[in-house]
This record gives structure tokens, C-alpha cells and sequence, in this order.
């Protein structure tokens, strides 16, 4: 070709891999510009397309849109294009390719380093786990303890193999705790470590259904929204990777089979004693919101995805990770901490009671942008997109606006004057407005401009129209 094609997208995209995908079942060559390693190109795309969403195609300098403007071309549409590439060079004025030392140092950026800082107190795990201390232990006639020690002989031994003063042995002992290393297993009794006969089990002994028990990490603690970055790129990078080539699936059984996932895996321990204390709230969004998509996938991976109204309850309110001590499970991440402590639809109470140590995370005040970021693995669910603490209200609004841009968040029948929304909208309207004219306020202030933003406008204005919910596509 003599001209060029420009696909501008992101990592993760279904629908940037299915435009390549008709890309090359029509012969068609194309340069993929990703956002992802070229973030200096993203305001470009949006100047260039007025749009906030990916993919955006250009041939030469005549710009297409979106994947659904490509496949909805007519053929004689389609043969001028491909002819206009072929015959004609690309104007000063068209997208131009990255240079190869951009593409150089884009791809040097993504590659994900987990070194980190050993944490001296993990050494004292492994010499606690040859020690002899840990075994099973019976208190009463009730409670039986597995695979535990005792705080006062944790001292003892401290004092005895490591020939340090009894008052030094305590404080490596609380330290272990502090650092979620360990904790303690009885009621009633105080968190922090006591030298007396309370009984404490190293975290990674819990009997834990979360998907990251069962192992420990020897890294000093970093703070939270350090590692979900980390793990979010990982993860995100797995996800494209194992993506259909029409996008509209993922290979969960080969992912599992990967090396890069056996790594991730093995990099989620470190969430275990992450820091979450002092997080602002736009570190707490962008954290949680990451790790709850990246556990939507590990999930589907391990267990697969839930295909039945009772297997979807069990699937979100079981599946968890141990975060900074305390188990979450994708539930208790999106109403306890991200909802502000709202109950989930359906239930009686809320995620955390007054006394639940989880509750000083929750954010103190609902963020209904969330809903479009949250991947739950359904066609109807917003596309996986990256999340940042220092832009999180900016990522989210376009998360938000990308949403209802599609037919799976917002449809207008101007003859009916009805509204058609998503069911994200019924099932959580209390973070939405009051009724349904707040409702629509909201839906028209996250829209981006255009026919369905103008149109939309319309109705609200006139204050005749009817609101409805589309059935929520599970497959």
C-alpha cells in the first residue's frame, strides 16, 4: 500500500481486537497504535476522532470510528477505502506510525519488574516453621487450633535460639503480627501480639478460600495501590493475550496453563500484607477497583465462569483475596468498600458491621462511576480499561462515557420517547438519584457529545418520556 491504516487501541479491548481481526480476514495492513505504550498519542486520538473510546480507525487521513462504523460499512464503502490506501500516500495531515525508538521505549516500559525489598522478618517465618512451635493445639473442650503456636513460647523460643532480651523477643514477635505475617486466632482477645498464652496462626496456615492463601511473600510491605499497578498490568497483559482473535472470548484454560499466570499467582501473595492504612480516597478507587477486575479473571481461570443465577450469588460473594490481613471478596469490594457500605442487591445487611476492621477502607461516600469499571466477565459489562490513583475521576468518567456510547448502556426510541438503560441503572439506582428524572440527569452529564447526547437532552427537557431496563446479557 502506498497509504496507510491507523488503529488506535488499548490493551484488553474486545472490540479493538475485533476490528484487526476483520483487518486481516479482509488483507487489509494496518499499524495498532496502543494507548497503553504510547499514552503521549492519547490526546491525539481524541482530538483527531472527538471521541473518547477505542479503537478509532483512520485510512490515510479520512477517519472511520469505531469497530461497529467499520463492520457497518457497504461494500462499495469498504472498496474505496482499501483503494484509497492502496493508490494514494498518506497525507501530511494523517496519524502518523511511532518512531521505532518510541516503540523501543514503549515496549521497555511494559515490562513488569517485581523485585522488591526483602523483608527481614521473613527469615524468622522460616525459622519459626523448623522450630517446632507450630502444631495443633486444643484450648478447652471446644476449640481445637490447627497448625499454631502460643505467644508466651514464641518468646520463650525467641529468647532461647536467638539469645536476645525477653523484651526485644516480644517485639519481634509483635512485629510479626503488625506485618500481617501472623495474627491471633482467639475472640475477644486484642490484635496486637500479647506474651501470654493467646494462640496464633501464621497467615499463610489459615484454612482460606481466598485465591491468594496458602503462600507467603518475604517483600517488605509496599503500599497498596504500588502493587494492584503492578498486578493490574500483569494481569491485563494475560487477558489480551489469551483474547479470541474476534474478541469475543478468552482462552481461561490455556491462560491458567501459562507461565505468565503461574507468576501472577504467585505475586498476589504480596497482597497479603500490602499497607492499606492512609490510602487517599483516589488511591483506595483506583486499587480496588483494579484488583477487583484482576480477581473477576483469576476466578474464571480457577474455577470458571458461573453460568447459573446460583452459581453467580456463590461466585461473588465467595470468591476473595486476603488483602492487608483481612479477607475481601468481590462483593465486599464493590458494596463494603467501593459503595460505601451498601448493602448488595438482595441482601438484608450491610457488607460490614460497625465493629468490622475492614470498614476504615470503605470510601466515605458511594462513586456510582464504579459500576462501569468493574468487569464481572458479561457481554453487558463495560470493557476492561487501566485505572490510575493520579487519574482515576478522569479514567472513570471515560469508562462511564464509553458505556453509554454502546447499545449495551443507553438506547433511545425518539418516536416512543423511551429511554432504555442498562440494568446496572434498576439494580443500583439509590447511587444514581432518587427517581427517574435524577437518573437521566446522570446518564445525560456522563454522555459525550453527539446525535444520542442531543437527542437524550431532548426528552429530559420536555419531561415526557418513559424510562425502561434492557435485560442483562449474562453470556
Amino acid at each position: 500500500m502506498k497509504g496507510r491504516v491507523i488503529i488506535f487501541s488499548i490493551t484488553g479491548c474486545p472490540f479493538c481486537m475485533r476490528a484487526k481481526d476483520k483487518m486481516q480476514k479482509l488483507g487489509i495492513e494496518y499499524m495498532d497504535i496502543n494507548l497503553d505504550n504510547y499514552p503521549e498519542r492519547r490526546t491525539e486520538a481524541k482530538e483527531r476522532s472527538g471521541k473518547n473510546t477505542v479503537p478509532q480507525i483512520f485510512f490515510n487521513n479520512r477517519h472511520i470510528g469505531g469497530f461497529d462504523d467499520f463492520d457497518k460499512l457497504a461494500e462499495s464503502e469498504l472498496q474505496e477505502l482499501i483503494r484509497e490506501v492502496e493508490e494514494n500516500p498518506a497525507p501530511a495531515d494523517a496519524p502518523q506510525p511511532p518512531s521505532p525508538k518510541s516503540a523501543d521505549s514503549a515496549k521497555a516500559g511494559e515490562e513488569i519488574d517485581f523485585t522488591c525489598e526483602l523483608d527481614e522478618y521473613a527469615q524468622l517465618v522460616n525459622d519459626f516453621k523448623g522450630s517446632g512451635l507450630i502444631k495443633d493445639r486444643r484450648k478447652g473442650f471446644i476449640h481445637n487450633y490447627k497448625n499454631s503456636f502460643v505467644g508466651k513460647e514464641a518468646v520463650d523460643w525467641l529468647v532461647s535460639s536467638k539469645k536476645v532480651e525477653r523484651e526485644k523477643a516480644v517485639e519481634m514477635c509483635r512485629q510479626l503480627v503488625e506485618r500481617n505475617f501472623g495474627h491471633s486466632l482467639e475472640k475477644g482477645k486484642a490484635a496486637e501480639f500479647k506474651d501470654d498464652d493467646t494462640i496464633y496462626r501464621l497467615l499463610e496456615d489459615d484454612e482460606s478460600t481466598a485465591l491468594n492463601s496458602g503462600m507467603s511473600s518475604s517483600c517488605e510491605p509496599r503500599p497498596a495501590p504500588q502493587v494492584a499497578e503492578e498486578l493490574r498490568r500483569l494481569i491485563l497483559n494475560l487477558y489480551s493475550e489469551f483474547l479470541s482473535k474476534d474478541g469475543k472470548g478468552v482462552d481461561y484454560a490455556a491462560m491458567g496453563q501459562s507461565k505468565e499466570f503461574i507468576a501472577y499467582i504467585k505475586h498476589t501473595a504480596e497482597l497479603q500484607r500490602v499497607k492499606l492504612e492512609g490510602m487517599t480516597r483516589e488511591e483506595t478507587l483506583a486499587f480496588f477497583v483494579n484488583i477487583y477486575n484482576a480477581l473477576v479473571i483469576h476466578a474464571n481461570v480457577i474455577r470458571g465462569p458461573p453460568v447459573n443465577l446460583w452459581q453467580r450469588y456463590k461466585f461473588f460473594n465467595t470468591i476473595c483475596y486476603t488483602i492487608g490481613g483481612y479477607t475481601f471478596a468481590l462483593n465486599e469490594i464493590e458494596n463494603g468498600v467501593l459503595r460505601s457500605n451498601r448493602k448488595a442487591i438482595g441482601a438484608v445487611t450491610k457488607p460490614f458491621s460497625k465493629s468490622d476492621p475492614r470498614l476504615k477502607v470503605s470510601l466515605p461516600a458511594p462513586e456510582p462511576k464504579i459500576h462501569f469499571a468493574l468487569v464481572c466477565g458479561a457481554k453487558s459489562c463495560p470493557p476492561i480499561k487501566t485505572y490510575t490513583s493520579a487519574g482515576i475521576d478522569e479514567e472513570l468518567s471515560l469508562a462511564a462515557e464509553a458505556f453509554l456510547e454502546g447499545e449495551d448502556g443507553c438506547v433511545l426510541n425518539m418516536p416512543k420517547r423511551e429511554i432504555r438503560l442498562s440494568k446496572i441503572f434498576q439494580w443500583y439506582k439509590e447511587d444514581f438519584g432518587s427517581n427517574n428524572e435524577e437518573l437521566v440527569q446522570f446518564v445525560l452529564a456522563h454522555m459525550g457529545k453527539g446525535q444520542k447526547k442531543d437527542q437524550l437532552e431532548e426528552l429530559l427537557v420536555s419531561g415526557n418520556f418513559k424510562v425502561g431496563f434492557m435485560k442483562y446479557n449474562w453470556i
